[in-house]
């Protein structure tokens, strides 16, 4: 699976998604600073899912109707980066099918998938 990693996630997620073989463009190698519009962009260019810590996200999918590939957002606050890593994983494992083209929230305790896409 091909994801875009926010600038604001650990860096042991993104090596942990690329080290389950997924292809990850990581904003804070790339372009760190730029607009979640540009983030966005570049996840619809590439046709990635996006993964953030970022409500604003769901700003920009629900209240301003941009189109977007997927977006994982993740509540995780308070947890190790390892584990963060470890409970992504799970969720895309169990979840890959469903991941994309919907607005899917990963927390420690459940899975919420909405679409986003009317």
């Amino acid at each position: 699976m091909k994801f875009v990693a926010d600038e604001n996630l650990d860096r042991q997620v993104v090596e942990r998604l690329r080290g389950d073989g997924h292809v990850v463009w990581y904003v804070a190698e790339m372009a760190p600073g730029v607009s979640d519009q540009d983030v966005l962009n570049l996840a619809n260019h590439e046709q990635a899912v996006l993964v953030t810590a970022d409500k604003d996200f769901g700003e920009l999918v629900f209240r301003q109707h941009l189109l977007s590939p997927g977006v994982i957002l993740l509540r995780l606050t308070g947890l190790l980066p390892t584990v963060k890593a470890e409970v992504l994983a799970r969720a895309i494992t169990g979840h890959m099918k469903e991941m994309a083209g919907n607005f899917v929230v990963v927390s420690h305790r459940a899975i919420r998938i909405r679409q986003s896409r009317t």
